[in-house]
């Protein structure tokens, strides 16, 4: 896999950031509660939509165009200033309905609305630029350092008494480091652009800025209406939930990081037909973890969610359910990732339009009827809609095989996987050898993912020649 070693370290990183942040929110959720963190993911909900109007495409229009290598200095200074205007006016709008904004959330935090927002947005320049400076690696590395510095900022100021506050304060402050860091290790300089370098961003933008919004829907449609119907709590619990899902999407996150700048670098001055084997790649690694994952969330899932606390168990048919979602989102976002490298946002704009209707509207209507498990798998209709609208446009633009055969074997070997948990699992109910909820989990999940990548590379040849080309250390003869 050519893209292999930067997804690993991308993916890597990304594993060493969530281990950080599951520190922090196991410690939030056994010391203030799932309704305080109900209300966190509301304010984080709020940022991520009112995020999207202020980045409207910018950041990714930003990312494709310095990867095509010309003028990469001119399109970010472009980027910009055009992300500071936005930025302008949507503080604006956020303090003209601060009213309707605290009744929903429940808490005066419109203040801290603002500042997450403009780090979020500085974070996210920094992301595009160093992306399209071909620097995936180093994103991935800083991904993992402001995790950790978030979550030491926040544990500190949690602490010291400031409860909510002090979660807020510390999601700001790292964005916002983070994001001066990111910009300075990409270099570029600020060099005036001329009238051609912002159309060419917006002809991109105009399209891509829907993007933004299906990367928001797939994580903040379900919290943002559960907002709607549902109690702090419960919310709470689906966030964890929710989090526990992201960190199985992180090596999903790490493929589709890295084939981005090489499929619009190879497809730049070639045909589109050039992007096929690199699509087949990620296609054929985007369930890697995510396969296993689904399988150990169905056995595990309530034993995993009591970690947080007992009153966190009430998710387990959320979690796996969420995962469902998770896997078919992989699949999806690589297909996109695909339309976006080549130049075709406007594909891109019409598969992200079908999965956001279809994420709104079957969210509305299944946690109107169903309450929060509805939520849950209208996140998971929604991802598999996009999964197949998203193949359809893909497939008229590059010739690509399915990986029908690895995915396959990663089901087998997910199966020994799960047997292997479960048998753990039933020997503990009936012995209790370990009695203790924690050691369990951890044993049985390393348990299971040892049989299960020892039965992976003993079916796939491929697997074992991607492993023996991308690690420093051969493991396989």
């Amino acid at each position: 896999m050519r893209i292999g070693q930067t997804s690993l370290i991308v993916f890597g990183s990304k594993v060493a950031g969530s281990v950080a942040g599951f520190v922090a929110t196991l410690y939030f959720a056994r010391l203030l509660g799932a309704g305080v963190l109900g209300t966190y993911s509301l304010v984080l909900a709020v940022v991520a939509w009112v995020g999207i109007v202020g980045k409207v495409g910018i950041t990714t229009a930003v990312q494709k165009r310095m990867s095509e290598g010309e003028d990469s200095d001119e399109f970010f200074t472009a980027g910009t200033l055009s992300l500071l205007i936005t930025f302008v006016a949507m503080s604006a709008l956020v303090y003209a309905f601060r009213g309707p904004l605290e009744a929903y959330i429940g808490r005066p935090v419109v203040g801290f609305v603002l500042l997450i927002l403009f780090a979020t947005l500085l974070n996210a320049m920094s992301g595009a630029a160093l992306t399209g400076s071909h620097l995936v690696h180093v994103q991935g590395l800083l991904s993992p350092v402001r995790m950790i510095l978030r979550s030491v900022t926040q544990i500190g100021l949690v602490v010291l008494g400031f409860e909510l506050i002090g979660m807020l304060a510390g999601q700001a402050l790292s964005y916002a480091l983070i994001g001066v860091v990111g910009i300075w290790l990409a270099g570029p300089s600020i060099s005036l652009p001329s009238r051609r370098h912002f159309v060419e961003l917006f002809e991109y933008a105009k399209f891509a800025w829907l993007g933004s919004v299906e990367r928001r829907a797939f994580g903040w449609v379900d919290v943002t209406v559960l907002g709607l119907f549902v109690s702090s709590d419960l919310i709470g619990v689906y966030s964890v939930a929710w989090t526990i899902t992201t960190f199985l999407l992180t090596f999903d996150t790490a493929i589709s990081n890295a084939t981005f700048p090489e499929i619009s670098s190879a497809t730049a001055d070639a045909e589109n037909q050039a992007a096929a084997p690199i699509l087949e790649d990620a296609l054929r690694y985007a369930g890697l973890i995510l396969v296993p994952g689904l399988v150990g969330a169905a056995i595990l899932g309530p034993r995993i969610l009591r970690i947080y606390g007992r009153e966190f168990t009430v998710g387990g048919t959320v979690l796996t359910t969420l995962v469902v979602a998770a896997l078919l989102r992989s699949y999806q976002k690589q297909l996109i990732t695909t339309l976006g490298a080549i130049d075709r946002p406007d594909l891109t704009f019409n598969v992200n339009l079908v999965f956001i209707g279809s994420n709104a509207t079957l969210n509305l209507a299944l946690v109107y009827f169903y309450g929060w498990l509805g939520a849950a798998v209208a996140t998971a209709l929604s991802a598999g809609i996009g999964a197949v609208v998203a193949y359809r446009y893909t497939a008229k633009l590059v010739d690509f095989d399915l990986p029908y055969a690895m995915v396959g074997k990663q089901v087998l070997a997910a199966g020994v996987c799960g047997a292997v948990a479960y048998g753990g699992l039933r020997v503990e109910e009936s012995y209790r050898l370990l009695g203790h909820n924690f050691a369990l989990v951890l044993l049985l999940v390393g348990l299971g993912a040892g049989a299960y990548f020892t039965v992976l590379s003993g079916l796939s040849p491929t697997f074992r020649t991607t492993v023996r080309e991308n690690l420093p250390v051969e493991y396989f003869g």
